[in-house]
């Protein structure tokens, strides 16, 4: 059974200073009640552990974690699970600008939207968005995969190195050196499973359409610099 945390009355501090002193008496379910969409709640999470907010977040909810699972029934601000380096994060709403940017591994879950920019220089892990995305999203990616069930802004997947990209949507735009490869069996076998793991809700919606998934990668062009494609090179700045 979680032990309860009311924020009530707390400074940011107090409630991040309560969480992780009932992580460590061995209290490893917490319920956060009443979050006020207060920032930086949950960061710095480096134990196995369990933190459900009952309730919306501010920005930067569950960065700098290694191993900890953070819930969110609510949405949250920007910079969501940012540089996390393992661990689980799932928001049943929608997630601001940034949403597990640098992350080097575990997984964020976001149900609904996310805004601009989300898994930018990820280094690892998963990002999984239920609904669409804004402009710039897997911006410099260099490991990690990113799912996007629904639609994809401008510049998605710009100047990538080995992330892989799955759009069940529109694509607005791609960026530059991004290439569209064809989804093989594998890649269906990929989706459909993280999409029982993670959104099972959404499953017998999705899995019609997981053929018909665009598959987006880095095309190398932007790897080694070379002057004959400087073309390509002043596109980026």
């Amino acid at each position: 059974m979680a032990v309860e945390l009311d924020c009530t009355g707390k400074s940011i501090r107090e409630i991040n200073t309560g969480i992780k002193k009932h992580i460590a008496n061995g209290e490893k379910e917490v319920l956060v009640r009443n979050p006020g969409a207060r920032h930086n709640l949950g960061v710095a999470l480096l134990e196995p552990s369990t933190v459900t907010f009952d309730g919306s977040v501010g920005y930067f909810c569950g960065g700098l974690m290694d191993g900890a699972t953070v819930e969110v029934n609510g949405s949250t601000g920007w910079g969501l699970a940012e540089s996390m380096l393992s661990g689980t994060v799932i928001v049943h709403g929608s997630a601001g600008n940034g949403a597990a940017a640098t992350i080097r591994g575990g997984t964020v879950v976001i149900h609904k939207h996310a805004a601009a920019r989300a898994g930018v220089a990820m280094k690892g892990g998963l990002l999984l968005i239920g609904g669409n995305c804004g402009y710039m999203a897997g911006f410099m990616g260099q490991r990690g995969t990113i799912v996007v069930c629904g639609d994809v802004g401008e510049a998605f997947a710009d100047s990538m190195y080995e992330t892989v990209c799955y759009v069940g949507g529109k694509v607005e735009d791609l960026g530059n050196d991004a290439v569209v490869e064809e989804v093989s069996a594998e890649d269906i076998s990929f989706l459909e499973a993280i999409i029982a793991d993670h959104l099972p809700d959404r499953l017998a919606e999705l899995r019609p359409r997981l053929a018909n998934f665009k598959k987006i990668e880095s095309g190398r062009r932007l790897w080694n610099f070379d002057k004959t494609d400087w073309d390509v090179w002043q596109q980026v700045v």
